[in-house]
């Protein structure tokens, strides 16, 4: 969906740009980077799953967000001819929650989901100020990797869980459970709190089968469009657009 969205910017800005898909294999990865970083007129990449991990592998010069999650979503050509790597996943989300009143700054949150874009939103959760993180995956070796890079940064404020947390103010689905109609729920929304956040970072539907069941029982949701969209200004901010 990113086309949709920085097109229409580059072309109200008058910058001369354009974005367009790349369809690659994961095994092709690093050969279709080390030739796109020879076109002279590329300056920038977005990636997306199942990328976001194995790219930082390719950046010279590492943002915090990218370092304390593992996982990178943006790269632009320095002037020097180096790439720098950011991730704007999990700030777009955070901006998105927000704007809507969702603030996560203080609350307990539960993230279920720690792939490339669940390790970013994490990030960027703690850095807006959650007071306590906890962390589900299906992969528990994922998780764990999450949990033990971040508690360097806030000990003893994120723990791995089985589920999401009874007592959470704002609960994250990062997973791609919910893409398919007929996918299962990844949590159970009426095991939380009545007065519990319900997020999901799917885009499409934007209504998924778990916002529709947290809305049925009365609990407030927050759909995933808005990790995208607020990352149009962080995009134009990156990649030096006017």
């Amino acid at each position: 969906m990113a086309p949709e969205l920085m097109n229409p910017l580059f072309l109200d800005r008058g910058c001369d740009a354009v974005l367009t898909a790349v369809e690659v294999k994961p095994e092709h990865l690093a050969i279709v980077l080390a030739g796109l970083k020879q076109i002279a007129n590329l300056d920038g990449i977005l990636v997306t799953v199942p990328h976001k991990f194995a790219v930082c592998s390719q950046i010279d010069a590492a943002s915090e967000a990218v370092t304390l999650a593992g996982s990178a979503n943006a790269l632009r050509r320095e002037p020097d001819g180096s790439w720098s790597g950011d991730n704007f996943d999990g700030k777009g989300f955070v901006r998105g929650l927000q704007i809507a009143g969702h603030a996560p700054a203080g609350k307990v949150v539960s993230l279920v989901g720690a792939g490339g874009a669940g390790v970013s939103v994490a990030v960027a959760l703690m850095i807006a100020g959650a007071r306590r993180l906890h962390v589900t995956d299906v992969s528990a070796e994922r998780a764990g990797g999450l949990v033990d890079r971040l508690s360097k940064k806030w000990p003893g404020r994120i723990s791995l869980a089985a589920a999401p947390d009874s007592r959470s103010d704002i609960v994250v689905n990062a997973t791609p459970l919910g893409l398919v109609e007929t996918d299962p729920l990844p949590f159970d929304p009426a095991l939380l709190p009545a007065t519990a956040v319900v997020a999901d970072i799917i885009m499409k539907p934007a209504e998924t089968r778990l916002l529709k069941a947290a809305a049925e029982i009365g609990l407030p949701t927050h759909p995933g469009i808005h990790m995208l969209t607020n990352q149009v200004e962080l995009y134009r901010e990156f990649f030096r657009i006017p």
